[in-house]
């Protein structure tokens, strides 16, 4: 719809753990980049085993065991506190692979995609990467979307922290219900205005438009559960051209988020 309209949008795919952007709005791979973090090496011959390393680091990814330094990659946050402290410099830092950043230049938009690698767990990591990558690649893109992964983890989190509005998709059941309370609150704590999107409509009867009305949330679209729009999702097809319902509908959205942001 923006394209349409003569704007120039960048799309970040930032549920590393399962990016399918691409599947959707397909473009080539123009150029990648791997993505890693600093993780604390132990020099055996040179530590004193005295525990400072230990002792600094809040998340216990480093560990003195008897006669053995242990490092634990995935708890490692790479502040390089452990380095700083050794009193012998016996602790070097080593780069350690945790995914890939993609590029893909399209006709109407730019797609940029974080890749985490399997069994990796810093998310948060490479999506900062991706919206790094975002930002330096098109500076005068005059919209830029955030596809945020599920939940209200600290990957989702990393996506807003560039965010200037929050569009919840949930769904009439009592788990996207508990769900949504919880994205409400994380978009108040972050002070971010939001909207509300309700999907697979007549799936369930749990009532979301009367919490979106008691929270002061207002529900912006609804996409109702029916096999032409599951039939549209299976050949890769958006809800703008799969029907022209559709396509008025999606209009409708981004017509109230375009009302928000000359607000803005």
């Amino acid at each position: 719809v923006a394209t349409e309209r003569g704007r120039s949008v960048i799309l970040v795919d930032g549920d590393v753990d399962a990016p399918n952007a691409a599947l959707f709005l397909p473009a080539e791979i123009a150029d990648s980049r791997v993505v890693s973090a600093l993780i604390p090496e132990v020099d055996p011959s040179v530590c004193t085993l005295c525990g400072d390393c230990a002792k600094v680091c809040r998340y216990k990814a480093i560990a003195v065991l008897g006669p053995t330094v242990l490092v634990f990659p995935e708890l490692c946050h790479g502040c390089g506190g452990c380095r700083i402290v050794c009193p012998v410099g016996a602790i070097t830092e080593v780069e350690h692979r945790v995914g890939e950043v993609r590029r893909r230049p399209g006709l109407e938009y730019n797609l940029v995609e974080g890749i985490l690698d399997i069994g990796e767990v810093k998310a948060p990591l490479l999506i900062q990467e991706a919206l790094r990558e975002a930002g330096a690649w098109d500076r005068r893109a005059d919209l830029r979307l955030i596809d945020s992964p599920p939940g209200t983890s600290c990957a989702v989190v990393a996506c807003l922290t560039e965010a200037d509005y929050l569009l919840l998709v949930t769904e009439p059941t009592p788990f996207g219900l508990h769900d949504l309370k919880l994205a409400v609150k994380l978009g108040r704590t972050m002070d971010l205005p939001m909207g509300v999107v309700l999907n697979r409509d007549g799936s369930g009867d749990t009532d979301i438009a009367g919490f979106c009305h008691e929270a002061g949330v207002p529900l912006l679209a609804r996409i109702p559960f029916s096999r032409q729009v599951a039939g549209a999702y299976a050949q890769g097809q958006d809800l703008l051209s799969s029907s022209a319902e559709w396509s008025a509908a999606i209009n409708l959205l981004y017509e109230s988020l375009a009302a928000f942001e000359t607000q803005m």
